[in-house]
């Protein structure tokens, strides 16, 4: 590490390092490629990128593509050049795409033991259910659907055999959270729509908050760093 004025992270990660917590920094950039980068990238790239070099690590560039109606190879192309353009160049380029079959695996495990379930509620009700910051939600009438019922219409939503909007997979965590985020949060949801990477092989699709972090963990990553320009 150099001698430059540091911060934090930088302090963090060399007391890991230097503790023996950690033998490698593995970061990654993992933008969703649906438009075309902006000045808050750029503060994301170089703290990654610049981090992994910086302790002679490595960083992937990771495109979360979890959302295929507004995917293109066009953002693709563009983010790898803004990236070199900075100056930087990944260790490896994945794309979650790739990791699709492991993520329904992973779902199915939690289904299986009782943490997720599939919710026929429309979206407008589920979105009034949520509840607010000062009031609890409201449980699903679906929540306490046994495995083996979640898991065949999981199946039948891989399967296409449910129409799109008429379900999604959410995780069982808790209605009265005081974070919103975790009042059962959407783990699958239906799109008929062609992926540009993993093409017609798919009918539901991740949510990038479900696959996000799962992407991080099968690629080691020991540091997720996510900035908040955006």
């Amino acid at each position: 590490m150099t001698d430059r004025s540091t911060n934090f992270i930088r302090t963090k990660v060399a007391e890991q390092i230097r503790q023996g917590q950690i033998m490698e920094v593995v970061t990654r950039f993992p933008p969703e490629p649906n438009g075309y980068l902006h000045i808050g990238h750029a503060k994301s790239i170089c703290l990654n990128f610049g981090l992994a070099e910086e302790f002679g690590g490595r960083c992937n560039l990771r495109f979360d593509d979890t959302n295929p109606e507004k995917e293109s190879q066009e953002y693709i192309d563009s983010i790898k050049r803004d990236v070199k353009w900075l100056g930087f160049n990944w260790s490896e380029l994945r794309h979650t795409a790739d990791y699709f079959e492991t993520l329904f695996e992973w779902a199915l495990h939690l289904i299986r033991q009782g943490d997720a379930y599939v919710d026929e509620q429309s979206m407008e009700v589920m979105r009034k259910n949520r509840g607010t910051l000062t009031k609890p939600g409201i449980d699903s009438p679906f929540r306490d659907r046994l495995p083996e019922e979640n898991e065949i219409l999981f199946l039948k939503m891989r399967d296409g055999e449910l129409p799109e909007g008429s379900a999604v997979l959410r995780a069982k965590i808790s209605m009265s959270s005081a974070n919103l985020n975790l009042r059962d949060p959407a783990l699958y949801r239906i799109r008929y729509i062609s992926h540009p990477r993993a093409g017609d092989n798919w009918c539901i699709y991740p949510t990038y908050d479900f696959a996000h972090g799962q992407s991080d963990a099968l690629e080691g990553i020991t540091h997720s760093l996510c900035t908040l320009e955006f």
